[in-house]
């Protein structure tokens, strides 16, 4: 468990909890969610003493569940948030070797992004003057805001006030800012899924694919509806939690503060509304995709078929020519004649040519182009 405590300008860790938060600031604890059971009575003492009440049980449990969705509740003291943000690249190794030992298929290279999209619960308890942050083991969230605010606060000591504006004024603001972080996360992922989806689609279309991986298809678009569901569980989460602060603004805040925090969250949701229409852009382009590949597929059959069609009607007379010389009569035409055989089949070559020359017009024997 990790202390921090924020004043106007400036940061310090702390090794224990101070007798009260700051006039002028607050405290922020974050946790690993391991680690909570353990320093519950430590997180507990810290609600009651800076918060004014203690975390409800029910509450506990949500910020322990690591497998619980986006959602947003409150009482009348602090509010929850729970936020999934992406799993960082070492999770989703360790995520994906667990899956190989239960001998599941791995996504195709064209695909391979998809089968990386995987997240993690994080927990904010924003009190007036603390916030209590419950984050997976290892978290690079928790650790990139230390490191950044604690150079923010280096650099405001050296240029006064200049550099003062980049440190979080209070519990929710700190909390926007790292969902905000968290939802950009998203926004870079898109980029990758559209791409490798793109690529997929044009190797979809090439004529004469035949090694289309409609499982590993199914799968993506599996982690697209995924997607699109936990995206708009965040929005939902953050939407009320904005409703709220409307309704009741906190109390220790400034006009200023209250619209900068406004502000903010209307950019997380403004910036979580664009990867879900991002997500069902692409939902789109995959099923159009696939309906434009059996077209495609069903016009190289017509037009096999066609081509087949027009070369047995060129036959066809061809078949009833060497019939008719094949009945059994004694008296027919150029049957005994010497020169009867080269001239059927001169007949039979220049009906076979003007047919084909027909056809050919009519392009009943053009080449597709697909």
């Amino acid at each position: 468990m990790q202390i921090v405590e924020f004043t106007q300008g400036t940061l310090r860790f702390l090794d224990a909890l101070p007798a009260q938060a700051p006039e002028r600031g607050f405290i922020w604890i974050f946790v690993s969610r391991d680690e909570l059971p353990q320093q519950l009575a430590q997180v507990q003492l810290a609600a009651q003493r800076f918060g004014g009440s203690v975390l409800l049980d029910l509450h506990l449990t949500d910020l322990a569940n690591p497998a619980h969705p986006s959602r947003y509740d409150y009482t009348s003291v602090y509010d929850l948030v729970i936020f999934r943000r992406l799993a960082t690249a070492a999770e989703v190794d360790a995520e994906l070797a667990g899956e190989a030992v239960r001998s599941r298929a791995p996504m195709p290279a064209a695909l391979s992004t998809f089968e990386r999209i995987r997240t993690r619960a994080m927990g904010f308890a924003v009190f007036d003057r603390l916030l209590v942050t419950v984050h997976p083991a290892d978290c690079a969230t928790a650790r990139s805001y230390l490191e950044r605010y604690l150079a923010d606060a280096v650099q405001a000591e050296t240029l006064h006030a200049a550099a003062r504006s980049r440190l979080p004024t209070g519990p929710a603001d700190l909390m926007l800012r790292m969902v905000n972080e968290m939802v950009d996360s998203y926004l870079e992922l898109r980029k990758l899924l559209a791409t490798e989806l793109a690529q997929w689609q044009d190797s979809l279309l090439q004529p004469g694919n035949q090694r289309t991986d409609w499982k590993a298809l199914m799968r993506a678009r599996a982690e697209l509806h995924q997607l699109e569901d936990l995206c708009e569980e965040q929005n939902d989460a953050m939407q009320e939690w904005l409703d709220s602060a409307r309704e009741q603004p906190p109390p220790l805040s400034t006009q200023a503060e209250r619209d900068a925090l406004v502000a903010r969250a209307n950019d997380v949701i403004e910036h979580i509304q664009r990867v879900v229409h991002q997500v069902r852009r692409m939902e789109q382009g995959a099923e159009a995709v696939v309906q434009i590949h059996f077209s495609a597929q069903s016009h190289r059959a017509n037009n096999i078929m066609r081509t087949l069609t027009a070369l047995t009607a060129i036959f066809l007379p061809l078949n009833l020519i060497t019939g008719i010389f094949g009945m059994n009569f004694e008296s027919m035409p150029l049957l005994h004649q010497e020169r009867g055989f080269w001239l059927a089949m001169l007949a039979m070559l220049a009906l076979a040519v003007v047919l084909g020359l027909v056809f050919w017009r009519k392009h009943y024997l053009a080449r597709s182009s697909r």
